[in-house]
């Protein structure tokens, strides 16, 4: 049955955690499950919706903000539970929490392999907003050179101004003032001044950049690469043994950039507009 979870303790992560290893050795790949968000719930609002039945976790999905306008939802179904409207049950009952959330839109992430997830979307009405590339790192990064004008250092409060703008220009949106003093937010700087903004989160034993963005009167001049290969060896550093990132189908020089270093494709997911 359908459980509505306001955080999660350790016996429903390790279950997630379970459901998820049945599920990627079914289907290959990987799911967007944000396990630093998973792991980090505030408890005060449901987040997360879990099939149980009896103490085996059949179906899961999270609902994540991202500090972003839009909504993201991804969940999973046990291979051997599927065909009993779990999924269905699922989504509906994670549309309803978005009901009260002052967000813009909602947003299903879809493994583009899945034609069960795909045909659930579109029977919600869905329509395909865009795709993205999820890739991943195993190993050490390609070298390359630093320079030594290009610095990054953790966001200040002065920066607010600056990062925000720059998430206007990389993304079209910003974020709101809750996620201005997200401590992972890293300032990319050149000669001391804000010329990109960046996350980087570790998660267990693997580590997952997001929010790269290089001013786009500063792309093509290798700033995106050295920062990026820091970042990188920053991560293997400190224990992570995958460093994983998404691109946009169609966004071709972050994709090169990324293989560049090392990235491979792992899974195309497909984000459908509910």
């Amino acid at each position: 049955m359908v459980t509505l979870s306001a955080g999660l303790s350790p016996a429903a992560l390790q279950a997630i955690a379970d459901l998820e290893h049945r599920v990627v050795a079914a289907d290959g790949g990987r799911l967007k499950l944000e396990w630093n968000a998973l792991r980090h719930r505030s408890g005060e609002a449901v987040e997360d919706v879990l099939w149980w039945d009896g103490d085996r976790l059949l179906g899961f999905l999270g609902v994540y903000s991202h500090g972003a306008p839009t909504l993201e939802l991804a969940g999973m179904v046990d291979p051997e539970a599927r065909g009993r409207g779990i999924g269905a049950a699922l989504l509906n009952a994670g549309l309803q929490l978005c009901k009260d959330r002052e967000h813009g839109s909602i947003l299903l992430v879809v493994p583009r392999s899945s034609a069960a997830g795909r045909a659930l979307a579109e029977r919600q009405g869905g329509r395909l907003d865009h795709s993205e590339h999820a890739l991943e790192l195993l190993g050490d990064p390609v070298e390359v050179a630093a320079d030594p004008r290009v610095t990054l250092r953790a966001a200040a409060e002065a920066d607010r101004p600056a990062v925000r703008e720059l998430m206007r220009l990389g993304f079209g949106w910003e974020p709101p003032a809750s996620a201005d003093r997200d401590p992972h937010t890293l300032v990319i700087e050149q000669d001391g001044r804000p010329v990109g903004a960046v996350r980087l989160l570790r998660e267990g034993d693997r580590a997952g950049i997001y929010g790269f963005v290089v001013h786009p009167d500063q792309q093509g001049r290798g700033i995106g690469r050295d920062v990026l290969h820091r970042l990188c060896r920053t991560a293997r550093a400190e224990g992570a043994d995958v460093v994983h990132l998404e691109v946009e189908t169609d966004n071709d020089r972050a994709l090169h950039l990324y293989t560049s270093i090392g990235f491979q494709p792992v899974i195309t997911e497909d984000y459908y507009a509910l």
